[in-house]
């Protein structure tokens, strides 16, 4: 999750702007969890689903 669309609830401004403790402690701790799938957009994911589902198909033709 990201923090672009994120209001906070101390201060009722965008989380990604950090303008009180509460929102740069958010922040901070969204930033700090973001793993390798965190920086993806929806299209790259279907992009990689779409190629894994390829790469099966084709795998399952050569054995067969």
């Amino acid at each position: 999750m990201t923090c672009d669309r994120l209001v906070c609830a101390n201060c009722a401004s965008p989380v990604s702007e950090g303008r009180c403790p509460v929102c740069r402690a958010s922040r901070e701790r969204l930033q700090q969890q973001e793993g390798f799938f965190a920086g993806l957009t929806p299209a790259a994911l279907v992009a990689l689903l779409v190629a894994l589902v390829a790469v099966t198909v084709v795998a399952r033709s050569f054995a067969a």
